[in-house]
This record gives C-alpha cells, sequence and structure tokens, in this order.
C-alpha cells in the first residue's frame, strides 16, 4: 500500500510539474503584453502593437486551416472582412439607435459572423481537399471582393464603412477614446483566442484534422468523415478570424474593399508561411516579423514591399518550415548540451552576413532612386551618407562588397557544416 501511495505521488508530482511547464509560457505571455506599453509608451507605438495583435489573432486563424487541416484558401480575409463589417454597423447601431452593446463584446459579434458565413460556405467548399478547395476559396473572395462594391448598404462601395467607439457606454469607466485603452481591450482578446485556438488544436477534433491533412484515407477508414473534418475546423478559423475583423474595426474604425480582397487574403497567407505553417508559434514569429516590415522599413525605404517579397522566397527556398523552423532545428543541439559549439561559427558569419545583407540592399536603393527620382535629384540618403545614385562609384563599390562578403560566406560554410554535424551528433553508450 505504501509503494502505491509513493508511485501515485511521484506520479502526481511529475503532473504537476508537467502542467507547470505547459501553463508557463501563457504566463509569460500574459505579463508581457500587459507590461509592453511600459517601453512602447507612444501613439505610434500603440498603432504598431495594435495592428501587430490583430494580424496575430487572424494568422493563427488561418493556420487552423493551412497548418492543422492542410486546406490552402485564397480567400480567407473574407471572414475577417466580414466580421469587421458586422462590427462597425453595430457600433453605428449603438450611436444612431441606442444599442446598448459594451465594446469589449464587439470582436464577438465579430466572429459570430464569420463563423455562420464560414458555415455557410464551408459546407461546399469542404468537400474536397487540395487544389479544389483552393480555387473555391479564391473564387468565393473573389465574389464578396466584387460585392463590397456592388452591395452598398453592406460594404459602403468604395469609400467603405466607418465608425465611431467612443460612443458606446463606459466599461469600468473606459470610453476607449485613448489608444492604450484600445490596445490592452486587443491585447486581452489576442490572449483569449491564442489559449483557445491552442486548446483546440489539443482536443480530439484537433487531432483528427491533424490526421486527415497528413492522410484522408486512412482517416476515413477509421471512420471518421473527412468532409465534417475539414468542416468544423473552417468554421473555428472563420470564427477566430471574425475576431480579427471586430478589432480591425475598433482599432481602426473603418473597413473597406481592401479588408475582403486577394491581397490581404495573399498577405496573411505570405506572413503564416513566413513564420512556419506546422508550428503554433509559427503564425505569431511570422505576424510580428510583417508588422515590423510594413510599418517600421516602410518609413525609411519605398521598397519594403520587395524585402518582404525576397525573405519570403528565400524563406520558402531555404526554411520550408519558416522562422520557427529555425528556431526549432537548434532544439536538438540545446538537449544535448552541445549549443555551445555553433557560437563561434555563427560569431563568425554575422559580419560578412550583414554586409552581404547591407550591401545589395544598397544595390537595390541606389538603382531605385536612380530610376524613379525627380529629374535632377542626384543626390540620395543611404545609411547616413549623401551619395550621387547617378554616379558609377557608389553602386560599383556596393556590388564589390556585396561579392566579397559573399565568397567570405562560402568560405566559412564548411566550418559551419562541420560544427553543426558534431551538434547534432549523440554519442552512443557502449
Amino acid at each position: 500500500m505504501s509503494a502505491v501511495s509513493d508511485a501515485e505521488a511521484a506520479r502526481r508530482g511529475k503532473s504537476g510539474l508537467f502542467s507547470l511547464a505547459k501553463t508557463a509560457p501563457w504566463f509569460i505571455a500574459a505579463v508581457l503584453l500587459i507590461c509592453l506599453p511600459l517601453v512602447f509608451n507612444s501613439g505610434a507605438g500603440f498603432t504598431v502593437m495594435n495592428q501587430m495583435a490583430i494580424t496575430i489573432i487572424f494568422a493563427l486563424a488561418y493556420n487552423m486551416l493551412l497548418g492543422q487541416g492542410g486546406m490552402l484558401s485564397f480567400g480567407h480575409a473574407v471572414y475577417m472582412g466580414l466580421g469587421g463589417f458586422f462590427c462597425v454597423h453595430l457600433m453605428n447601431m449603438v450611436e444612431y439607435d441606442g444599442l446598448m452593446l459594451p465594446l469589449p463584446l464587439l470582436p464577438l459579434f465579430g466572429g459570430l459572423f464569420g463563423l455562420l458565413f464560414a458555415f455557410i460556405i464551408g459546407s461546399f467548399s469542404t468537400r474536397r481537399a487540395g487544389t479544389v478547395f483552393a480555387m473555391i476559396s479564391l473564387g468565393v473572395g473573389e465574389l464578396i471582393a466584387s460585392l463590397s462594391i456592388i452591395v452598398v448598404a453592406f460594404f459602403g462601395g468604395e469609400e467603405g464603412v466607418s465608425g465611431d467607439r467612443t460612443m458606446g457606454p463606459e466599461v469600468a469607466g473606459f470610453d476607449f477614446a485613448q489608444q492604450s485603452e484600445v490596445y490592452y481591450l486587443t491585447a486581452a482578446w489576442l490572449f483569449i483566442s491564442a489559449l483557445a485556438m491552442f486548446l483546440y488544436s489539443r482536443t480530439p477534433i484537433g487531432r483528427i484534422s491533424n490526421a486527415v491533412r497528413d492522410n484522408e484515407e486512412r482517416a476515413e477508414f477509421l471512420g471518421y468523415s473527412q468532409r465534417y473534418v475539414r468542416w468544423i475546423s473552417f468554421c473555428a478559423s472563420g470564427f477566430f478570424a471574425g475576431i480579427a475583423g471586430g478589432l480591425f474595426a475598433i482599432n481602426f474604425e473603418i473597413l473597406t474593399e481592401e479588408n475582403l480582397n486577394l491581397a490581404t487574403s495573399g498577405s496573411i497567407l505570405l506572413i503564416t508561411f513566413l513564420g512556419g505553417v506546422g508550428f503554433f508559434l509559427g503564425p505569431v514569429i511570422g505576424a510580428i516579423v510583417f508588422t515590423l516590415l510594413q510599418t517600421v522599413l516602410s518609413l525609411y525605404t519605398e521598397i519594403w514591399a520587395l524585402y518582404v517579397g525576397l525573405l519570403f522566397v528565400l524563406t520558402v527556398m531555404f526554411f520550408p518550415s519558416g522562422l520557427a523552423g529555425v528556431i526549432a532545428i537548434h532544439v536538438r543541439p540545446w538537449q544535448l548540451g552541445k549549443i555551445g559549439l555553433l557560437a563561434a561559427p555563427y560569431l563568425k558569419m554575422i559580419v560578412p552576413a550583414a554586409l552581404f545583407v547591407f550591401s545589395c540592399a544598397a544595390v537595390l536603393e541606389i538603382l531605385f532612386h536612380a530610376r524613379h527620382a525627380a529629374l535632377g535629384e542626384e543626390e540620395m540618403w543611404l545609411y547616413g551618407l549623401t551619395i550621387n545614385s547617378q554616379g558609377v562609384w557608389p553602386l560599383t563599390i556596393a556590388i564589390a562588397i556585396a561579392v566579397v562578403s559573399l565568397i567570405i560566406l562560402k568560405r566559412l560554410a564548411p566550418s559551419l557544416k562541420e560544427a553543426w554535424d558534431e551538434a547534432n551528433h549523440q554519442e552512443t553508450g557502449s
């Protein structure tokens, strides 16, 4: 009896540690969301953080389709946009019709509206996966984007629909006129939505969706309807996309056709692939990187979209698992206690890699300025220097630095590969 009790106590203790290891990241995330405004306490900072949080929710919702269910959608912005438009109309009803709806509940109604259309559209689009589903999603996306110009009563035509988030009843003394108040509302919904999507991925239906993604014939043989599994995942994804749309409506107070079109759907596909489709944190990383590139990098260069495209292409070519996959491949060396073997090779490659990236960017910036600058405007500002974009030497020097740094990187590559093989090699006992 004593031995059984000791074993049971040990099992419970191990289970408690296991639970603590699982819940600790969520506590850290909550503390981080609360403390971020202390570091970025400005109007621009709150705007970037709000946009980042909304993009994270949308990317996680999209990953429920692509990463967990294996469904490639080219029109998922529809459900975010519809949820956002519905929330804007609710805001106007609060302002003009006296609807007593607290603003913090608005994203929930956006999610339900997105769920409604996901339920309808998913009833026929999820019958097949692969190319058929992708083409249906593309057609539905283009159809609703076109309707947004025609159905003016709901979508507002080309001008869109705007609202005022401050006209509703105050909640705990907050009227949400300040961006800081909107941030904490958005952060709360981000935490709730991310946790709900994570728990969904651990439910039986979430696990079955992974099985359908990997081998739908085997899942069907085991008694699971692949169509209904995809349909449920599609509806859940539409719900959380609608929540992101509701938060977008609160943050920007306007929805237009741009929130529904193919460009927005393509952006979220790019974000998800950039972060890593096979990882829960992948879309989070992709959303953070993309938002920073879009908001911060665009302040310094007009061709920021080109850099985003190049980053996406390079990631798909050399790191198919995304940025999260780059982090994940270092887990094994860390577990083996050999992560230190990679420090020296990485440090040696930092300087030539940085020189290669910045010199290539300099080439692109010089060529762009030389081609698109106004007549007679030959000087440009680059890396704190004023150079002549029409001259031969600036472009020649930039190309030379890129070539030399690339040669150095190629010479250092064998030593990095040797260190990588050694860091991933596990000694076998005799």
